[in-house]
């Protein structure tokens, strides 16, 4: 590869951070995992890389927007491990500004044909999404950044990807998804909590600044064991106590496994201020979309495995 091009791709490569995007694919394939093994319809693979590329491809834009209007109110000055490509001086704010339009009118566009394939409901759900995807760099300064991202990456990920593939609504990929929004919502918050000081040197208003260092702790906390905790109740609490209502198979309970990450991510949480590794707390964000990633693909197991169980 030429050195120019090698060079033009790799600044884009980081303007567009796509290990981020796993935090937004996972509830695409979940919802779809979900109509295929729960709701027993044909996995539509075609339909799916199609969700895949429209949701991945918003994602970037949405992030990207966020660190020009970051960089231009003068929050991002600093580089850290997980900067993107203007605060590390590789590309302006108005490059990746035009950047981030070019991929919200691929992103829009890739939703306009799964709406023609698929029907008017998806047109409601991607508006939606877009819309908090433009507003969250504003909604992010006055602390609603974790819920449009537990919305976005969470909820209307995994509903739009079962409309997709069952063309009918249902609750169970908007109940049963909260747990990996909720993780979602904990990246956010570890990358806000980092930055907490600074934000409120600077009047903005997140979720991390308002409940202070302690409380981050707790909500962290919650989020992190809140998640696991929750999808094991979606699985256990309808058979045990005999209520009439849709449970997650048993194969679920795989996502056990990752308790062990779990308690290695809330030793970092809990160590901020002594931390066994001077980046722990730094890049404990990346840690959590890790940890988001891996809890995702054992649920999506889980899904596949009983379904598989189901065939003979």
């Amino acid at each position: 590869m030429d050195k120019d091009l090698q060079s033009w791709w790799k600044k884009w490569v980081i303007a567009a951070r796509p290990w981020a995007l796993p935090a937004s694919i996972i509830p695409v394939l979940f919802g779809s995992s979900l109509a295929a093994t729960v709701g027993w319809v044909k996995l539509k693979v075609g339909l799916l890389l199609l969700t895949l590329m429209g949701m991945a491809v918003l994602h970037t834009a949405a992030n990207m927007l966020s660190d020009v209007i970051d960089y231009r109110r003068g929050l991002d000055r600093e580089a850290t491990p997980v900067s993107g490509a203007i605060v590390r001086g590789l590309l302006t704010s108005s490059q990746v500004l035009k950047g981030s339009i070019i991929l919200f009118i691929i992103g829009s566009a890739t939703g306009l044909v799964l709406v023609w394939l698929k029907g008017i409901f998806i047109l409601y759900i991607g508006i939606i999404g877009i819309i908090l995807g433009l507003a969250y760099p504003w909604l992010k300064a006055i602390g609603l950044g974790d819920l449009v991202v537990f919305l976005n990456f969470g909820l209307l990920g995994s509903l739009g990807a079962w409309v997709v593939q069952t063309a009918q609504f249902s609750w169970l990929p908007v109940m049963w998804v909260v747990p990996q929004g909720m993780l979602v919502a904990a990246i956010l918050h570890a990358n806000n909590w980092r930055d907490s000081v600074t934000d409120r040197e600077k009047k903005v208003v997140t979720f991390a600044s308002l409940i202070g260092d302690r409380g981050s702790l707790t909500y962290y906390g919650i989020l992190l064991f809140g998640s696991l905790g929750l999808m094991v109740g979606f699985v256990l609490v309808p058979r045990v106590f005999g209520i009439d209502f849709p449970s997650l198979p048993l194969t679920i309970l795989v996502v056990v496994l990752a308790l062990p990450q779990a308690l290695k991510l809330w030793r970092k949480a809990r160590e901020r201020h002594q931390p066994s590794h001077p980046l722990d707390f730094i890049t404990l964000d990346g840690a959590t979309a890790h940890y988001n990633l891996g809890f995702g693909l054992l649920i999506i197991a889980g899904l596949w495995l009983d379904y598989l169980f189901g065939l003979f």
